[in-house]
């Protein structure tokens, strides 16, 4: 699967406001969203890696507007930390697999 990193995103700006959080990745189809985090700082840590892979994977699944559509669904109902999605990607931080699949541009 191919992935882009983004970093400084205006995007990933916002997700941390919201999430009260200092450094945020965001997935956004096949991209990762990264606010207050280098690159490199990002592709050190492989749980985090992995957790947002499964995002892109969870995209590919669901399609670009499902996805979206259903991740909303779900925080609205059960917040951000229980929403299934965030469930399934805590689960696959140390999914190694992810990272043999990924080609991260």
């Amino acid at each position: 699967m191919q992935v882009q990193i983004k970093e400084k995103s205006w995007v990933a700006y916002f997700a941390a406001a919201k999430l009260k959080a200092d450094k945020v990745a965001i997935v956004f189809g096949s991209t990762i969203h990264l606010h207050n985090t280098s690159r490199e700082e990002f592709l050190k840590d492989k749980n985090w890696i992995c957790h947002e892979l499964k995002h892109v994977e969870q995209y590919l699944q669901h399609g670009y507007i499902g996805f979206i559509i259903k991740y909303l669904f779900e925080w609205i109902k059960k917040g951000y930390y229980n929403n299934k999605f965030e469930v399934e990607a805590r689960q696959s931080e140390n999914e190694i697999s992810l990272l043999q699949k990924a080609n991260i541009t």
